[in-house]
């Protein structure tokens, strides 16, 4: 087995892009993935081994990890960075988009986990990272159905972390803040156009909200505290080199401080939202 190979998904733009220049500066074997090869492409000529891959499909993940395992005989480092960010009040968001959200951000990790770890065991050695988020420990008005979906990342990974210790392999959260990606314009741009299809169903109950979240472009990404896409790849292929990495990775100053905010009482950071809503 390769002694430093990574898997990593969602390699088409952002962390998934910066993590996969990040490996090949330290001379790992890379194996790129995204669902347009074509947006890939410049990793290929960089050094990456470049491959097709959606994480909602099963024989996508199959075919993938058997040609690894073909190439170099395992996975040392699986990343699971695809996922994308539904907005929207609860009530709003169809039952379909909410499946969806949960296939690529939740069944997708789980595929590509279930398909590696058996190489993983066999050798005595491996790490799983998982991006989450800020969103997998503190949830937000209008973003119910995406942190959902984080705080299922985060449950699993936490027991998988116990399950797979006696078989040297490692579970690791990595959960960045803001990052300087285009996340929040994207997810701003969805929500003002009614959503992606079938998109959110606006009862008209909600337009405060809606309002805030139309303004994410000025909140967010740019905004205090963000932190570039490299500065999460670099804490991603250092706990893929440690051999007893940490649990949880935050990354930046918003999610470092912000987890904190789960410990306050409920009622109160209700009143806080209801301030923010007000301000806002």
């Amino acid at each position: 087995m390769h002694p430093d190979t990574v898997l990593i998904t969602g390699c088409s733009s952002g962390i998934g892009r910066a993590t996969a220049r990040a490996f090949l500066d330290e001379d790992w074997t890379v194996y790129a993935t995204a669902r347009n090869p074509a947006d890939i492409e410049t990793l290929g000529d960089a050094g990456a081994k470049i491959a097709t891959l959606d994480v909602t499909d099963d024989d996508d993940v199959e075919r993938v990890v058997s040609r690894i395992v073909d190439e170099d005989g395992g996975v040392t480092a699986l990343v699971n960075n695809a996922g994308y960010g539904q907005l929207g009040a609860v009530e709003d968001v169809p039952v379909e988009q909410v499946h969806r959200q949960f296939d690529v951000n939740v069944y997708g990790p789980h595929r590509l986990t279930r398909a590696v770890l058996p190489h993983m065991r066999d050798a005595g050695e491996g790490t799983v990272v998982n991006l989450s988020s800020l969103a997998g420990r503190v949830s937000y008005p209008g973003s119910g159905v995406y942190c959902g979906s984080k705080f299922a990342v985060e449950a699993m990974t936490d027991a998988m972390r116990a399950e797979v210790e006696e078989y040297g392999v490692h579970a690791v959260l990595v959960e960045p803040g803001p990052v300087e990606t285009g996340f929040a314009e994207r997810a701003a741009a969805e929500v003002e156009a009614g959503g992606d299809v079938p998109g959110v169903e606006r009862s008209g109950a909600y337009p405060k909200l809606y309002e805030i979240l139309e303004d994410m472009t000025a909140m967010g990404d740019d905004g205090p505290g963000a932190v570039p896409p490299e500065a999460v790849a670099e804490e991603i292929v250092n706990v893929a080199s440690m051999t007893k990495p940490p649990a949880r990775v935050p990354v930046g100053p918003v999610a470092a401080y912000g987890q904190y905010a789960r410990f306050l009482p409920d009622g109160l950071r209700d009143k806080l939202y209801g301030l923010a809503r007000k301000f806002l």
